[in-house]
């Protein structure tokens, strides 16, 4: 049984499936897969110590030197996801005839010390058949071959381990001793040294050796002292190469393993690709050059992909005459980055952990071999400077303004801690409570991270100098971000200052007159570029309307409007005079807020009705402001039949006979008064008089 132990989060147990176990509850976050002579642990919770545990009573530790002997490997990623990778011939399956290979896995999470913490088991049985003469497997810390084994069949005792190393090396070896009718496994020579070990020295030199029922598996670290370097293809490849001997009485066989596997130097990067380079035809593994390369598979975390995966996610394989050549676009899906902190700069690695599955058969001995690696690959760090970006308004005034800034780009894994300012420095939590809107806002794919912050210019954190010779105010603010990289904790910082100048804001004012035709209103906007829009009833000021009633001074403009513009309103109408409004308004172009509001009415001396000597008169109806729904053009005289000669939305102007359209008439003293009536019939009556002195005489 072997145990995983975390340090705050999960341990997994792993186990012989005759090991009996109390019932346990099931966990949604582990995920068992068989992927060929490999099965793959995915892990949610975030592991750091990993311990073993082979019965129910004895617990060694698994240190990384015992998993690459028991063909183990784990990773973890930033986000906390682990994955495990066990050999199918690691030293704890139960192998079954080298068919199906089965392996419990148990997962306890750390409670409280004085209680037992809660168990999860996964179980998984492989089956993987038929094995190829020669299988290669190169993991992230071992390489290990599986050859079948030609000798007669080797009649085993296997030994339980009863603690301590000894124990476990026995284990390890199950199949090295031998009955009597059976051959005994003696020596393994390593090439090219011819280093002669006997079964237990290499065990004890951290290889792992056994027999299965039909082959003999020989396990390495990368850099074990007798593997060595050779150029194959212009790509620096690792090789171990053994005989082993077997002996039975007089007879004496061997068998030959040999495991070649790449270096991190079969890599090249550039910021936007990474380059896998694999010789096509690995020569240390075959004797002569008649063989064929019969499949190439591509994966990714030791799961193939198919053509559609593979193009989706913008990987290639490209197979030439010398190489195999795989190309990852680096940030491609499959992978992930992670911050490093370097001299209190921030950078960035991406790692990602490709597949090569590789099939030869040699033409003459017609046995072929399966070559898989699991190839984890991480860039150099790649800096990525943070920048403080300033979305503070140009347009701002210092009683609304605020700096708004935005500090990133950042991957998920760092963190803002606090902020440091001149005068304090405060948590998070302390500046959304001081009214400063830290949030942490998250690119659309999730996968990186910008904080942003509101700093009012009021707040005592912003240092203010006023220039009173220059008319302007300088707003300054001084940070510093502190942040972490977790899990590490890494601590780093960033410092920034950022500043606003501002024009010292005079609000500007409008005045206003009349004469007897025209308003005349005044913007004086002092010692500053106007940063209004004005608004002159319900219309803009807009250049051509500003060349048509605007005068410019200095640091003024004035407009002059006739009383009966259409942008004006008439408020009420008199015998001899009108009363008529212009509002004007000046907005924030920017958000179409008031910034100042004017209103200036006047009266207007005015003639509305007149008689002449023909025996005619005239009368011009205004439509007011308390009457919207006027139409002047419905207007009539007493007669209903008499309408206005003229009219638009705002006018009608009526001429007629003294004598006609039910005009009356009637003395007052020497006054001659003649009197009709302006309405609209059943609804608004506007009364209009005319006077005229007696002496005169109409015809």
């Amino acid at each position: 049984m072997i145990i995983f132990l975390s340090s705050g989060l999960f341990c997994l147990l792993m186990a012989a499936v005759g090991i009996q176990a109390q019932q346990t509850p099931s966990i949604n976050d582990l995920n068992a897969e068989c992927l060929g002579n490999v099965i793959r642990l995915s892990v949610a919770p975030l592991f750091e110590d990993v311990d073993a545990v082979f019965n129910d009573t004895q617990i060694i530790n698994l240190t990384p030197g015992l998993a690459t002997q028991c063909g183990f490997s784990f990773k973890f990623d930033p986000m906390g996801n682990a994955m495990f990778f066990a050999s199918l011939q690691n030293c704890f399956s139960q192998n079954m005839d080298d068919k199906m290979f089965s392996l419990v896995m148990q997962f306890r999470l750390p409670g409280n010390h004085m209680t037992e913490d809660p168990v999860y088991r996964v179980g998984k049985t492989c089956s993987y058949t038929p094995w190829t003469s020669r299988e290669i497997l190169c993991d992230r810390n071992y390489m290990e071959v599986s050859v079948r084994r030609t000798l007669p069949d080797i009649q085993t005792i296997p030994k339980q381990p009863t603690g301590g190393p000894k124990a476990r090396s026995g284990n390890f070896r199950r199949g090295a001793e031998a009955v009597a009718s059976g051959y005994k496994m003696t020596a393994v020579v390593f090439s090219p040294s011819k280093n002669v070990m006997n079964v237990d020295e290499v065990q004890r030199k951290g290889y792992a050796i056994a027999n299965t029922p039909t082959r003999l598996v020989l396990r390495s670290p990368h850099n074990a002292e007798e593997t060595y370097l050779q150029n194959v293809a212009g790509v620096p490849m690792r090789v171990l190469s053994t005989s082993t001997f077997f002996e039975q009485k007089w007879l004496v066989t061997r068998v030959d393993a040999t495991a070649v596997c790449p270096t991190p130097e079969a890599v090249a990067f550039t910021p936007e690709v990474i380059t896998w380079y694999m010789p096509k035809h690995i020569d240390p593994l075959f004797s002569s050059d008649a063989f064929t390369m019969l499949e190439v598979y591509m994966g990714i975390d030791a799961k193939r992909l198919d053509t559609e995966e593979m193009a989706a996610r913008n990987y290639s394989v490209l197979v030439t005459e010398a190489h195999i050549i795989v190309e990852i676009p680096v940030g491609a899906v499959g992978g992930y980055f992670k911050s490093h902190i370097q001299d209190d700069q921030y950078f960035v690695t991406y790692t990602i952990e490709p597949m090569l599955e590789l099939l030869w058969i040699e033409e003459v001995a017609h046995e072929n071999t399966s070559y898989k690696v699991l190839f984890p690959i991480t860039t150099p760090p790649m800096a990525r400077p943070p920048q403080v970006r300033n979305y503070t308004p140009l347009d701002t005034v210092p009683e609304q303004a605020v700096f708004v800034l935005e500090l990133g780009t950042f991957n998920l894994d760092v963190e803002l801690l606090n902020i440091t300012f001149p005068t304090m420095v405060l948590t998070v939590a302390e500046c959304n409570a001081r009214g400063f809107n830290v949030q942490e806002q998250r690119s659309p794919d999730n996968t990186l991270k910008t904080f942003r912050m509101e700093v009012p210019f009021s707040d005592p954190v912003v240092f203010k100098e006023r220039r009173a010779e220059q008319g302007v105010t300088t707003f300054t603010l001084q940070l510093i971000y502190g942040l972490v990289i977790f899990p590490e904790y890494a601590p780093f910082s960033h410092s920034a200052v950022v500043d606003a100048v501002l024009l010292d804001i005079v609000p500007p004012s409008v005045t206003g007159n009349c004469d007897q035709e025209n308003f005349h209103i005044t913007v004086d906007y002092r010692n500053q570029e106007p940063f209004f829009v004005v608004l002159v009833g319900k219309r803009l000021l807009n250049h051509e309307f500003a060349q048509q009633y605007l005068t410019e001074g200095d640091t003024d403009f004035t407009i002059t409007l006739p009383f009966s513009s259409p942008d004006a309103v008439f408020e009420s109408v008199h015998s001899s005079s009108v009363r008529s409004r212009l509002d004007v308004a000046l907005l924030n172009p920017y958000n179409n807020m008031t910034i100042k509001y004017f209103s200036l009415a006047c009266s207007f001396l005015k003639t509305l009705t007149e008689c002449f000597s023909n025996g005619t008169m005239t009368a011009l109806a205004v439509k007011v402001e308390s009457a919207p729904g006027l139409n002047p053009g419905q207007l009539t005289l007493s007669d209903p039949a008499c309408g206005p000669t003229y009219s638009d939305d705002r006018f009608a102007y009526f001429h007629f006979t003294v004598n006609s359209c039910g005009t009356t008439r009637k003395f007052i003293n020497n006054v001659m008064l003649y009197e009709n009536e302006i309405s609209l019939p059943d609804e608004l009556e506007v009364k209009l008089n005319a006077t005229t002195s007696s002496e005169e005489e109409y015809q």
